[in-house]
């Protein structure tokens, strides 16, 4: 390699690590999206793989089917649905991208050329692009790259050396490259029309929250003075005492719940991920005591509802403002549960003495319907609906997430609702800062 060379690659070198770095940490940011989204192309794999065997070789007979090139397909997807928990997270990462390219890239691209490119599996590997297009882009083009070009040397081996394509499977190729375009364009839309719906709820909010934090200041002036008016000429066995004082207390609940509302539509519409990055290291047990300390809890029955186990505090890296704000909308959510149906309590418990540290966030309200539990983290998702605006558990999760924290939900109707918060331990989550800064 001549020196010129050596010299172009060791100055575009840093770019290229730092551009590479910035697309993992984006990658590992949406991991248990991506997760999930594996996880059912593995069940459809397992189901799929038998059945269209038959399909192919028996009902509608193709020139070409491998039975073992589909058995090992179901026993690599088998882990992701059985064992995904108990695979350390670094290799579920690496099996991520396996699996994904022999799935959709390899098998479809391999299966096409046999077939010397046949309608059926034109138009199978077709689907297969598209379904892998819908993860994240780098990554999807990485698989399909590589996928394909292993591919194409099966298929060479096969026939003994290097075999151009048949023209019916060349002809496939400018039809896949538009359904990659289109697909990509397509999720770029969709996340710019997400941006522009927050950053037009940001530019609202900062409008009008002036305007809306002046009245709700003078309406709680205005309650606490009547307040103490009717206590310092309260009338003994007066029948309207106590519900005049109901009422005022109401009004200061609702004068505070409105401030913190307006405090996390701010955060949530205009925090970007810049301002998201660990700043300081937060002891749980203070979080929880400030949360407590901020939630603008109606009476002291409400706030007895509520009940806090510390089996051992733990640190992380983080932000205390944040950190309160997620908590604190957590704790409105299961407090909302609860005044749903009417009955339940909350149990908070700190668990520092695990692998990895968690936060358990337990009520007894009106839990969570099946098939709901995934959805109530995207944004602009209310449940139940016209609920709330549907952005609060998702800031949550995109707080979390940027602090290398997981957070996921178990819930049972009229049972339960439990948050599991997992946080990575504060020398592992410096030194994953260490990284990013490097980068």
């Amino acid at each position: 390699m001549s020196e010129h060379t050596n010299s172009w690659i060791s100055e575009r070198w840093p770019v290229w690590r730092q551009a590479t770095g910035k697309w993992w940490a984006g990658f590992y940011r949406q991991y248990d999206s991506n997760i999930e989204r594996m996880m059912l192309l593995a069940w459809i794999a397992v189901i799929g793989m038998p059945l269209y065997y038959v399909v192919w070789a028996y009902w509608f007979p193709q020139p070409y089917e491998n039975l073992g090139l589909r058995i090992f397909g179901i026993v690599l997807c088998l882990p992701a649905i059985a064992l995904r928990h108990q695979i350390p997270k670094r290799w579920l990462t690496a099996y991520f991208f396996i699996s994904l390219t022999y799935i959709a890239p390899f098998f479809f691209t391999f299966m096409f050329l046999m077939n010397d490119g046949s309608p059926v599996w034109g138009q199978s590997l077709l689907i297969a692009v598209i379904i892998l297009f819908h993860f994240d882009t780098t990554l999807a083009f990485l698989s399909y790259l590589t996928g394909t070009m292993f591919a194409y040397f099966a298929f060479a081996a096969l026939h003994g050396g290097l075999v151009p394509p048949s023209f019916h499977a060349l002809e496939q190729w400018p039809i896949q490259l538009f359904a990659i375009v289109t697909v990509s364009i397509a999720k770029v839309g969709r996340k710019v029309l997400a941006q522009e719906k927050l950053a037009g709820m940001a530019t609202a909010l900062a409008t009008v929250s002036h305007e809306l934090r002046t009245p709700l200041r003078s309406i709680n002036a205005n309650a606490r003075g009547l307040s103490r008016l009717l206590q310092e000429n309260a009338v003994p066995s007066s029948p309207s005492q106590v519900p005049m004082e109901k009422a005022l207390a109401r009004i200061e609940f609702e004068v505070r719940h409105m401030n913190n509302v307006i405090d996390l539509f701010l955060l949530s519409a205009s925090t970007g991920r810049e301002n998201l990055v660990a700043t300081d290291i937060v002891s749980m047990t203070a979080a929880v005591d400030l949360m407590m300390q901020r939630y603008p809890f109606v009476n002291q029955e409400q706030r007895d509802l509520v009940a806090i186990t510390v089996r051992s505090d733990f640190r992380l890296l983080g932000q205390t403002e944040l950190c309160s704000m997620v908590l604190i909308n957590l704790l409105r959510n299961a407090l909302t549960s609860i005044q749903r149906i009417g009955k339940g309590r909350i149990r908070i418990v700190l668990d520092g003495a695990r692998a990895r540290p968690r936060l358990l966030f337990i009520d007894t309200g009106s839990g969570i319907e099946p098939g709901r539990t995934e959805q109530i983290f995207e944004r602009f998702y209310a449940y139940p609906e016209h609920n709330g605006t549907g952005i609060g558990l998702a800031f949550c999760k995109d707080v979390l997430s940027a602090w290398g924290a997981r957070i996921r939900v178990v819930s049972r109707p009229l049972g339960y609702t439990i948050f599991v918060l997992e946080f990575p331990p504060v020398v592992q989550q410096k030194a994953a800062e260490m990284r990013s800064l490097l980068n």
